[in-house]
């Protein structure tokens, strides 16, 4: 049995180690950004004078010929393929002779993955952002659609201020508006390549990493090659801005499992997007906004897993670093699959516009806009906190209305009666970024801006 290392080594790797050390069944899906770099490195050992002209147009078609069998399914792969890159190597091998055995030349499967990583990241960070950006379009949708409609604004999961509920949608957009910044960021730090760093230190032949940086579309190659082989810093970046989409996400379930309780009824499921019970005949159950909730922990363990793995590394490449492909993997799988159930989820649900307002409309959510009334009439601010504090105190012990205590209050009167009228309070609200309807009005232009910019940032139109 053959193995990249054969030449020291007198007998063959027992079957126990190939075992534990197996990496295909999971870098498999790295074969497309392999086979980039490889093409690139063959072009940069024709241009070095170690491939010849026909050598190197050997080579690459003997590449071309690996990648259409590997989309096609036709490539077979053997025992010995410890991982997508020697079984690539192993059949370009097989099929391009002595020109093929010189594919390896000046490369090191450190530098080598490293590269096809980030190849990987770079494309797939940015599917990541434009599936994020087709949630905030629903939000946005949602939130035009939404008009005057306004509900109970929370803090403390206890009722605080009426707000439209175009602004509680448009929060989650620029939540996930963040999310777009972080991974298009983390993307830029990842656009480095490493192929020419070699094992550890680089190499002795007339090899030109810039070239094959420019070859592969990165906006820079290496720095440092002990960095470069060893850096794995994208990888927990890419997680961490993934953890924090999966987070927003889970906050988003949170909301429609609690908004499709009969306890609060804002929000019906729509069939297509809700399950039912096994046992129970008349359930509806959110079960796309409880696994977003669940898979949150799932990709949160991918970035710990991840750091714990790299914390005690030495200098350069170890092993150990094999594991980081496995949890980044699943966090853009999961992700990927959670954004568009979410935004399908957003998309059809239906709000309770009667049954939010009513929620919103307690006099109590008006107690602020108490204070502020006499505040405008000159009593310091904690004086009129007090002040209203008492009188809604009095409401509830003596089961008292509210409004006849404050129109009776010589501070108040029938303006601050007015105050606790039905809508009223929210249509107050008219400080930039506020909830009331002239803010939100400048908010979803705004918005609807700001996703154009990103949509151009990523390369689409938004439209």
């Amino acid at each position: 049995m053959s193995t990249l290392w054969q030449g020291r080594f007198e007998g063959g790797p027992a079957d126990e180690l190939l075992a534990f050390t197996v990496s295909l069944p999971v870098d498999r899906r790295l074969a497309v950004d392999d086979l980039a770099g490889s093409r690139a490195h063959v072009r940069g050992l024709a241009r070095a004078g170690i491939l010849t002209d026909d050598e190197a147009a050997v080579v690459l078609a003997a590449l071309d010929r690996v990648g259409d069998e590997l989309v096609s399914g036709r490539f077979t792969f053997e025992p010995t393929d410890e991982d997508i890159h020697t079984a690539i190597e192993r059949r370009v091998t097989a099929l391009a002779g002595a020109a093929g055995a010189k594919l390896h030349t000046g490369r090191s499967r450190n530098d080598q993955v490293a590269t096809a990583l980030r190849l990987w990241c770079k494309r797939e960070l940015a599917a990541v952002a434009r599936r994020v950006l087709t949630l905030q379009r629903t939000l946005l949708d949602r939130a035009r659609e939404a008009g005057a409609a306004y509900l109970p604004g929370y803090t403390h999961l206890q009722r605080a201020q009426p707000v439209l509920l175009a602004h509680h949608l448009l929060a989650h957009g620029w939540a996930l508006a963040r999310d777009v910044d972080r991974l298009l960021d983390c993307r830029r730090r990842a656009d480095v390549s490493a192929l020419g760093a070699g094992a550890l230190a680089g190499s002795s032949l007339p090899l030109d990493p810039d070239a094959t940086a420019r070859d592969l579309g990165f906006a820079s190659r290496f720095e440092n090659s002990l960095d470069a082989v060893s850096d794995r810093d994208f990888v927990a970046e890419a997680l961490f801005a993934l953890s924090l989409v999966a987070v927003h996400l889970s906050r988003m379930g949170e909301e429609v499992i609690v908004w499709s309780t009969d306890e609060f009824g804002f929000a019906r499921l729509d069939d297509a997007y809700a399950t039912g019970s096994s046992m129970l005949p008349q359930k509806k159950n959110p079960d796309i906004a409880e696994l977003a909730r669940g898979k949150a922990g799932r990709v949160i363990g991918d970035l710990t897993g991840l750091l714990a793995t790299l914390k005690g590394l030495p200098l350069s490449y170890n092993r150990d670093l094999q594991e980081d492909k496995e949890p980044l993997f699943d966090a853009v799988d999961q992700l990927s699959l959670g954004l568009t159930a979410m935004a399908g989820l957003y998309g059809t649900l239906t709000f309770d516009v009667a049954r939010m307002q009513a929620a919103a409309d307690s006099p109590y959510a008006a107690a602020t806009d108490l204070a502020e009334l006499l505040v405008d009439r000159g009593t310091p601010f904690r004086d009129a906190h007090a002040l209203v504090g008492a009188l809604v105190r009095d409401s509830l012990e003596r089961h008292v209305p509210l409004a006849e205590l404050v129109e009776a209050h010589p501070d108040l009167g029938a303006d601050g009666a007015a105050l606790l009228e039905p809508g009223r309070p929210v249509s107050r609200r008219r400080t930039a970024g506020g909830a009331g309807p002239d803010p939100v009005s400048l908010q979803l232009e705004r918005f609807g801006r700001r996703l154009e910019v990103d949509a151009e940032r990523l390369g689409e139109s938004s439209e």
